[in-house]
C-alpha cells in the first residue's frame, strides 16, 4: 500500500472502524464560511458544528477534504512548480470530534494508523506539543512511548489553533518523520528547523478552549478534535521520495504533459510541467464545483491559475491549447474518489480548451507589446503601471502574469500606477453612466460598485451559503443598519440566490444570523455584477459586515428550475412542429408557471398544440441530463446552441443542452444563464394552457408543469367526467353528445324565435294580421306595439316583417324586461321615409321612457329608457309625432 489512491482509502477506512462516519469532501467554495474565498482545510465544511449553530446526527467524523489555496491570506501560487510541496490543490485527510473523545483517544488512535497501518519506523518519528501542554506531552510519552527528546514543547503561535480572534481554539500536536542526514535541516524549534529532513505530515488540533476577547479564555464545556495531514506529503513519505511531484499522481500527469507537449521534465523545463500538473488539479477541480473564469473573485483566481499553467506550457514550446488533453489522465487517477470530476469533465474539457483557445490569440501580441516596453529596461527598472494595465485591460494578462514575465529579467512592476489607471477607468464608467437614462436611480448602486467587488454566484449548485453585508440600502440611501420593520436591500460578497434574468424570476427566501431574520422578497442585478436582494426586517438589525445564513426557498426555486427547462423543450418542440422560423421574442419563468413567446404568423391549431405537447412530454420522460458548458459565443452559436431573444452575451456563455441525443445532436442546446432542473424528468409534465396573439408575427404559449400541470389535467379531467355523468354518456362520448344538444339548442331556438315573431305579428304571417291593427294618421298606417316575451336583439327583425306586411306606413315596437328596462324600435316604410324620419319619432318615444337621444337610419332606428311601465305613452309620444309631422 503506498499509491495515493490506497493512502486516501486506508485513512478512511481506519476511522471508519474506529466509529467514525465517513463524510464526502466539501466543495472548494465554502457554504458556511463567507470569509473563505476557497475551502483550505478539512475542518471548514465543521465550522458550525464546533461552534454549536449546527447539529449533525454524528459526533465523530473523517474525510479526505480537497483544498484549494491559491488567492488571499493563504496564496502559494507564485511557490508552485518550484518546490517540492508547495501546490495549488492539495487533499487533507483528517478525523474529527465533535464534543466525543479528545486528547488520549486521538493520540492513540493517529499513532496506530501512523506506525501500524502505514508502517513508518518509530524511531524516525517524532512530535511536538504546545509548550505549556503537559497532559499532551505525557499522553504521547504513555501511547507510543517517545522519549523526551523527542517530544518537543513549542512555545510559539505554530502549536496553538485559533479560529479568529475569538471562538474555538486550543493547543496542537504535530507529527513529524526523520527523513534522513542525506537532507538539510533540524528538528522543530531549532535554528534550522525550516530544512526538509524533518517533515511535518500530520497536525493534531485539541480544541479546549473558548476565547471570549483576547487574553480571555474559558474551557469549553465539551472539547473537541480536529486533525490535518496532508496526503501527497504522506505519499512522498510512503513512496521514499522528497517531492510530492515524484508521487505516483504527480508522476502521472508529468508524463501526460510531457506526451502532449513532446518535451522532456529535465533541468529549467521540470518546474513548467510541475506547474502544468498542479495547475490542471485546481482548475478542473473549481471547475466541477462551479466556478468559471472570470474578471472576479473565485473566477479570476481560477483564471489566473489557468493561465500561469498555459504560460508555462508555452515556454515549454507548446503552439496548441494542451491543458485539455491532460483531463483523461486527471480523471482516471482521482475519478474514482471523487466522482464531479467524472460527471463535469465535459464542462472542464471545454472550459480548459476554450481559455487556452483564448488566451493563446493574445498571449502573442501582448508579449511583443511587453517586450517592446521593456526593451529599454534593465535589472532594478520598474515597468510603467499603465503598461501593465494596458496588458491586463485589453489583453487580459492579470498584473501577476506580467509580473512573472519580468521576474527573470529582474524587473518590477509599478503596481501603484496599475490601480492608478484602474480607478481612472472606473471613474469614466461612472461618468458614462451619469449621462444616461434614469441614472438618478442607479447611482447608488454604481457607488457601492465602486468600493465592493461584483457578487459572487453559487446558486447553480447550492440554495444554502453564508455571505458577508457589503452594503445596505434604504430609501435609494446607503445605510450603517436595517433594523426591525424596516425594508431595503442587501449586497452580499457571495449569494446562491439568483437575480432576476433572461425572464427567470429573481429567488426569493431568508437571510439568518445571530437574532437577525430577513424575509428576501426579490432579487436583482444592479449595475455590473451586484446581486441586490429585496428585503425587509423581521428580528433583530442587519448591520455592515454581517455574517449571514442565506437560504433559497426550495419549492419555489425547484419550481423556476423546472418551468426553465420546459421552456426549452417548448422552444424546440415548437421549431419542429410549426417551422425552422420559430425563434424566441421573450419569456417569463416564474414558480407557479410559464409563457413563451415566439415568431409565427398564425394561430396555433389544437391538433399541432396537442404534438408539441407530446414531443415535450416524451423528452421529459426520457430522464435524459441536463448539461451546461462553457463555450466561446461565437463558437456555441456556430455548434447550433440558440441564443436567447433579448439577452447580451459576453465572450462566454453557459451552454445548456437537455433531451434525448438524436445521433450527434442533443434535442435542445441554448445559451442560457439560468437555474435548470438536473435532468429532464424533473420537470415531471408540461401542459400547454393557453395560446394567443402578441402582436403581428408574435405568438404566444403558456404552460404549467409539475403538479400544477397534473392538477390543471386532474381539475379538466373531474369536468369531463362530471358533463357526462349530467349527459349519461361515457366521457369518451361526452364531446359528440355536447355537439348533438348544441345543435338541437340553436334548432329549438330558431323554431321560438319564429314563434314569437309569429305571435307578436299577430300570427298566419299574411297582411290582414297586422293591417286591422293599423291606425291612419293623416293618411298614413301606423302600427304599435308593447311585446311581452321578446328580447330587445329581436326587435328589428320584427319591425323588418311588420313593414312588409303594411306595405307603406310606420311601426313602433317597445319590449320591456324583467327589470322593467324598455327598448323601442321605429321602422318607416321606403316611400315614407322623405315625409318620416325614424330617428326622429324614435327620440320622441325614448323621451317618454325616461331615456335620451336615439340613433340609426332614417327607415331604422333604435333607442331605451329605465321606464317601461310607461311604453303605452311612449307609443302615444310617437304618435303624436308623427300627427306633427
Amino acid at each position: 500500500m503506498s499509491s495515493v489512491n490506497e493512502i486516501r482509502a486506508a485513512f478512511l477506512d481506519f476511522y471508519a472502524r474506529e466509529g467514525h462516519q465517513v463524510v464526502p469532501s466539501s466543495p472548494l467554495v465554502p457554504r458556511n464560511d463567507p470569509t473563505l474565498l476557497f475551502t483550505n482545510a478539512g475542518m471548514v465544511q465543521f465550522k458550525n458544528v464546533f461552534t454549536g449553530v449546527e447539529k449533525r446526527p454524528y459526533s465523530t467524523a473523517t474525510t479526505a477534504q480537497k483544498c484549494v489555496r491559491a488567492g488571499g491570506k493563504h496564496n502559494d501560487l507564485e511557490n508552485v512548480g518550484y518546490t517540492a510541496r508547495h501546490h495549488t490543490f492539495f487533499e487533507m485527510m483528517g478525523n474529527f470530534s465533535f464534543g466525543d473523545y479528545f486528547k488520549e483517544r486521538a493520540i492513540d488512535m493517529a499513532w496506530r494508523l501512523t506506525t501500524g497501518v502505514f508502517g513508518l519506523p518509530k524511531d524516525k518519528l517524532l512530535v511536538t506539543v504546545y509548550h505549556t501542554d503537559d497532559e499532551a506531552f505525557n499522553l504521547w510519552k504513555k501511547i507510543a512511548g517517545l522519549p523526551d527528546h523527542k517530544i518537543i514543547r513549542i512555545a510559539t503561535s505554530d502549536n496553538f489553533w485559533q479560529m479568529g480572534d475569538t471562538g474555538p481554539c486550543g493547543p496542537c500536536s504535530e507529527i513529524f518523520i526523520d527523513q534522513g542526514e542525506a537532507l538539510q535541516g533540524g528538528p522543530p524549534g531549532s535554528p534550522d528547523e525550516d530544512g526538509d529532513r524533518f517533515l511535518e505530515f500530520w497536525n493534531l488540533v485539541f480544541m479546549q478552549y473558548e476565547q471570549i476577547e483576547p487574553g480571555n479564555r474559558v474551557d469549553l464545556p465539551r472539547p473537541s478534535i480536529d486533525t490535518g495531514m496532508g496526503l501527497e506529503r504522506m505519499a512522498a513519505i510512503m513512496q521514499g521520495v522528497h517531492s510530492n511531484y515524484d508521487t505516483d499522481l504527480f508522476r502521472g500527469l508529468i508524463r501526460a504533459s510531457i506526451e502532449a507537449i513532446g518535451v522532456d521534465a529535465e533541468g529549467d523545463r521540470r518546474p513548467s510541467h510541475r506547474v502544468i500538473a498542479d495547475h490542471l488539479r485546481a482548475s478542473s477541480f473549481l471547475v466541477a464545483d462551479g466556478v468559471l473564469p472570470s474578471n472576479e473573485g473565485r473566477g479570476y483566481v481560477l483564471r489566473r491559475i489557468m493561465r500561469r499553467a498555459m504560460r508555462h506550457a508555452e515556454l515549454l514550446g507548446a503552439r496548441e491549447p494542451v491543458m485539455y488533453k491532460l483531463v483523461p489522465t486527471l480523471i482516471r487517477e482521482m475519478g474514482a474518489a471523487y466522482p464531479e470530476l467524472v460527471q463535469a469533465e465535459p464542462l472542464i474539457t471545454e472550459t480548459l480548451r476554450l481559455e487556452e483557445t483564448r488566451f493563446r490569440k493574445t498571449l502573442v501580441r501582448g508579449l511583443q507589446i511587453l517586450d517592446e516596453e521593456s526593451s529599454r529596461l534593465s535589472k532594478g527598472d520598474t515597468l510603467s503601471g499603465e503598461v501593465a494595465f494596458k496588458l491586463h485591460d485589453t489583453f487580459g494578462f492579470p498584473l501577476d502574469l506580467t509580473q512573472d514575465a519580468l521576474r527573470n529579467r529582474g524587473i518590477a512592476v509599478d503596481t501603484a500606477g496599475f490601480e492608478t489607471a484602474m480607478e481612472r477607468q472606473r471613474a469614466d464608467a461612472r461618468k458614462n453612466w451619469s449621462g444616461s437614462g434614469d441614472a438618478a436611480a442607479e447611482t447608488v448602486w454604481f457607488s457601492i460598485r465602486d468600493k465592493v467587488p461584483a457578487t459572487e454566484f453559487l446558486g447553480y449548485d447550492t440554495e444554502t451559503a453564508e455571505g458577508v453585508v457589503l452594503a445596505l440600502v434604504k430609501d435609494g440611501k446607503e445605510v450603517p443598519a436595517l433594523k426591525k420593520g424596516e425594508t431595503g436591500s442587501v449586497v452580499l460578497n457571495q449569494t446562491p440566490f439568483y437575480a432576476e434574468s433572461g425572464g427567470q424570476q429573481g429567488d426569493r427566501g431568508i437571510m439568518i444570523g445571530s437574532g437577525i431574520r430577513l424575509a428576501v422578497s426579490d432579487t436583482q442585478k444592479r449595475a455590473d455584477g451586484l446581486f441586490v436582494h429585496s428585503v425587509s426586517v423581521e428580528d433583530g438589525e442587519v448591520t455592515l459586515g454581517a455574517a449571514l445564513e442565506l437560504k433559497v426557498d426550495h419549492a419555489r426555486r425547484t419550481a423556476i428550475r423546472a418551468n426553465h427547462s420546459a421552456t426549452h423543450l417548448l422552444h424546440e418542440a415548437l421549431r419542429r412542429v410549426l417551422g425552422d422560423h420559430v425563434a424566441q421574442k421573450g419569456s417569463l419563468v416564474a414558480p407557479d408557471r410559464l409563457r413563451f413567446d415566439f415568431s409565427h404568423p398564425k394561430p396555433i391549431d389544437d391538433a399541432d398544440i396537442a404534438t408539441i405537447e407530446d414531443i415535450s412530454n416524451a423528452q421529459i420522460l426520457a430522464n435524459a441530463p441536463v448539461e451546461t458548458r462553457l463555450m466561446a459565443v461565437d463558437d456555441a452559436i456556430a455548434s447550433g446552441a440558440r441564443a436567447l431573444f433579448g439577452e447580451k452575451y459576453g465572450d462566454e456563455v453557459r451552454v445548456v443542452s437537455m433531451g434525448e441525443r438524436e445521433g450527434n445532436k442533443v434535442f435542445s442546446v441554448e445559451l442560457c444563464g439560468g437555474t435548470h432542473a438536473a435532468r429532464t424528468g424533473d420537470i415531471g409534465l408540461v401542459a400547454v394552457v393557453g395560446e394567443s396573439a402578441v402582436s403581428a408575427g408574435v405568438r404566444r404559449v403558456e404552460a404549467l408543469t409539475g403538479d400544477a400541470a397534473r392538477k390543471y389535467l386532474a381539475d379538466r379531467g373531474r369536468v369531463l367526467d362530471e358533463v357526462a355523468a349530467h349527459l349519461k354518456v361515457a366521457p369518451a362520448e361526452a364531446a359528440s353528445r355536447v355537439a348533438t344538444l348544441v345543435e338541437e339548442r340553436r334548432k329549438m331556438e330558431r323554431e321560438l324565435q319564429d314563434a314569437r315573431r309569429k305571435l307578436a305579428l299577430g300570427g298566419g304571417g299574411a297582411s290582414t294580421a297586422v293591417a286591422p291593427e293599423a291606425k291612419d294618421i293623416g293618411g298614413i298606417k301606423f302600427l304599435g306595439r308593447v311585446l311581452k316575451g321578446i328580447p330587445a336583439k329581436e326587435l328589428k327583425g320584427l319591425v323588418d316583417d311588420a313593414k312588409k306586411q303594411i306595405g307603406s306606413g310606420v311601426i313602433s315596437f317597445i319590449a320591456v324586461d324583467d327589470e322593467n328596462k324598455a327598448s323601442i324600435v321605429v321602422g318607416v316604410t321606403e316611400d315614407q321615409v322623405g315625409a318620416n324620419n325614424a330617428v326622429d319619432l324614435v327620440r320622441a318615444g325614448a323621451e317618454a321612457l325616461g331615456g335620451k337621444g336615439g340613433g340609426g337610419r332614417p327607415d331604422m332606428a333604435q333607442a331605451g329608457g329605465p321606464e317601461g311601465g310607461k311604453a303605452e305613452a311612449a307609443l302615444a309620444a310617437v304618435e303624436a309625432q308623427l300627427r306633427a309631422g
